[in-house]
């Protein structure tokens, strides 16, 4: 329930189709009664629009987030598994033209492949299921054990997980299908702005990972530069909205064991 009530909220919350939202009802109550606040709505639109336009909003929001969690350093001299999270993956188009495709998360495969190489005795868990309201019967993480095996992962070692819906459900199914013993290390990938949320989750889990952030969107330093790109900034801006309101829900909901979720000292 919590996956189609998040899914609805968001076709209205995210920012581009807020800011649409509002400018259409203020041209409509304009319309029609010609009131003020038909003018307030509007310019209140068309504001937000002209700052994400300008300011660099997208990368200051999503700075805090990818800076949470830095890539280990160096890295661990043995690892049990490595843990890819869905979203890479488009998986109807990929489907309609008999291919793999990938879109701008392609990092969270691409790293993973690296790492499995340079780990060959580790075990590879992909965990993605339909992410779509409307199930298309395409689970994400069978696209990615085909990605991974034609380029010549052993098809043994991976343990594909396509029930999850979420990132609280990647943990908790992931850990039923993995069986991780204590005392192992598994290595988590997914985008660096979500790893907060991500590592949150598979710690209420009870699961203990080694978070290694991929798909970085920002330098890591900020900067009050203007930057004159909507279409850029507002991608970014949508990404960063959906975790941080994404990491307030899970808190609610009980699914993250912190706000915040912070590296272990």
């Amino acid at each position: 329930m919590s996956f189609i009530l998040g899914k609805i909220f968001w076709l209205v919350a995210a920012p581009g189709n807020f800011l649409a939202l509002l400018l259409v009802a203020g041209v409509v109550r304009l319309a029609l009664s010609r009131g003020r606040r038909g003018f307030a709505w509007i310019a209140t639109a068309t504001f937000g629009l002209a700052a994400i336009a300008v300011l660099p909003i997208g990368e200051w929001l999503v700075l805090p987030l990818e800076n949470r969690f830095p890539l280990p350093a160096p890295l661990a001299n043995h690892v049990d598994g490595i843990i890819v999270l869905g979203g890479a993956v488009e998986d109807i188009i990929g489907e309609a033209r008999a291919t793999v495709a990938l879109n701008e998360a392609a990092a969270r495969l691409t790293d993973a492949e690296l790492l499995a190489r340079r780990y060959p005795s580790a075990r590879i868990l992909v965990s993605g299921g339909d992410r779509y309201l409307m199930a298309t019967g395409f689970p994400e993480a069978g696209i990615m054990q085909r990605f991974l095996t034609e380029r010549g992962i052993d098809a043994g070692r991976i343990i594909a997980e396509s029930r999850s819906r979420t990132t609280y459900e990647n943990a908790v199914f992931g850990r039923e299908e993995a069986k991780p013993k204590p005392g192992e290390t598994w290595l988590l990938v997914t985008s660096a702005l979500h790893m907060p949320r991500a590592v949150g989750c598979f710690r209420q889990a009870g699961w203990m990972v080694l978070p290694y952030p991929v798909d970085y969107r920002t330098t890591g330093e900020f900067s009050a530069a203007p930057v004159f790109s909507l279409a850029h900034e507002l991608t970014l801006v949508t990404a960063a909205m959906r975790e941080w309101l994404g990491l307030a829900a899970y808190r609610l909901l009980g699914h993250t064991d912190a706000l915040l979720p912070a590296a272990v000292p």
